[in-house]
């Protein structure tokens, strides 16, 4: 008995055990490892809280009624067009909505009472209101709502216009880059590193690490970015605040943009989503029971959220977003395929975006979805059953904790 005890002890006295990739305090990484840099994901590169914007329009006084009857569509779209800058209060009720709420513009927020108090209600799906009739791959007839769009669509653009050629390759994890020139280029300017691929797939070939699968039918459509800040400018060599995320060739025509987005600083937040509840037909028949999109817009974010009975939730094609926050929930009729009352949860459809703090109460066929997109982190969630999707177009460097 002594014996096993000493042992115990001995044991619970032993030296922790560390990461060789990381060590005690990071003292072993290194940006050339295995093991990426995510400390960027989210609002302002991750350096920043999520901001409380002052509220300057209610949707009251524009006309809203919010007892689930009247439609408040335009009440809605009024209070969006007079805004300048701020946030428009939804108070507590239930607003039928019937109309896609667009937001093209900087510095607008929606903010509700509560998930459970300020309520949107979309009684008709997007492909009624707008249609938009696709098909798959396969040929079957379905509608693009089926994997983009939303009732809340914020969308606006990042401004790439080419600033400059790399004329030298680099390596995954270095810092710098040479330029045919540096003309206009100033210190703390952010710039993204572009690059596309060539028909032979080969970038394609190098985010996978070699094992892509068949990529016959991507046609040299692979492209890359990462959007980082300049440090130094020496002669035509600039250095960057952050590593690469990939390596860099001439055969990939790579290039310095621009970034200058046009749609910043817009928030959704303490809103209830609900659509019918009607039986879930299953994959690619949905009509666009969508919640919010967020198309090509940087420093966004969502916040305390509950959506009820949708197609899908959220897609998220911006960079450094924050989604906090959502609560998924259904009562549909599963489809007897999948036995899941939804598409899409999430779709992060861009680069160093931020989910967390997110509750699955129900079963998507894709809970959380990356596609296309790099440095995405998703953390501190549930789900009854959550199924990560790696979907297509080599996403790659994404953490799931």
């Amino acid at each position: 008995m002594y014996f096993v005890l000493i042992l115990l002890l001995a044991a619970s006295a032993q030296s922790p055990f560390y990461s060789e990739l990381w060590g005690a305090a990071g003292e072993n990484w290194s940006p050339t490892s295995r093991l990426p840099d995510f400390s960027f994901a989210g609002y302002h590169r991750g350096e920043a809280q999520l901001p409380f914007v002052g509220t300057q329009l209610n949707v009251l006084d524009f006309g809203a009624v919010g007892d689930g009857l009247h439609d408040d569509s335009q009440a809605f779209l009024d209070a969006i067009a007079e805004l300048d800058s701020g946030a428009i209060y939804i108070p507590a009720g239930r607003y039928k909505i019937t109309r896609v709420l667009r937001i093209l513009k900087p510095n607008v927020v929606l903010r509700g009472a509560g998930p459970d108090r300020s309520i949107l209600y979309f009684p008709t799906p997007l492909n009624d209101i707008e249609p938009n009739w696709s098909e798959t791959t396969s040929g079957r007839r379905t509608s693009n709502y089926s994997w983009a769009g939303g009732f809340i669509y914020i969308s606006g653009g990042f401004g790439s216009r080419e600033l400059s050629q790399v004329v030298q390759p680099a390596s995954r994890g270095e810092f710098e880059l040479t330029l045919s020139s540096t003309a206009g280029l100033q210190l703390e300017q952010e710039i993204e590193i572009y690059q596309h691929d060539n028909p032979d797939n080969s970038l394609a070939w190098h985010i996978y690490s070699g094992d892509p699968g068949n990529v016959g039918k991507l046609n040299g459509t692979t492209r890359v970015s990462l959007v980082t800040r300049i440090t130094r400018i020496d002669g035509e060599r600039i250095v960057f605040d952050r590593p690469l995320r990939f390596d860099v060739a001439l055969q990939w025509d790579p290039v310095i943009r621009s970034f200058e987005p046009s749609v910043t600083e817009c928030g959704v937040e303490n809103l209830g989503f609900e659509f019918p509840n009607r039986p879930y037909e299953g994959h690619f028949t949905e009509l666009g029971y969508n919640a919010v999109a967020m198309s090509r817009v940087v420093n966004c974010w969502v916040k305390n959220i509950r959506i009820k009975n949708s197609d899908s939730g959220l897609f998220v094609s911006g960079k450094f977003c924050t989604i906090d926050g959502v609560l998924f929930e259904s009562e549909r009729k599963p489809d007897l395929f999948n036995r899941s009352a939804g598409h899409h949860g999430i779709t992060l459809n861009g680069d160093d975006n931020l989910f967390r703090n997110f509750n699955y109460r129900q079963k998507f066929i894709h809970d959380i979805t990356v596609t296309r997109s790099a440095g995405n982190v998703i953390m501190n969630g549930r789900g009854i059953d959550l199924s990560f999707d790696h979907h297509k177009r080599a996403p790659y460097e994404n953490l799931f904790t």
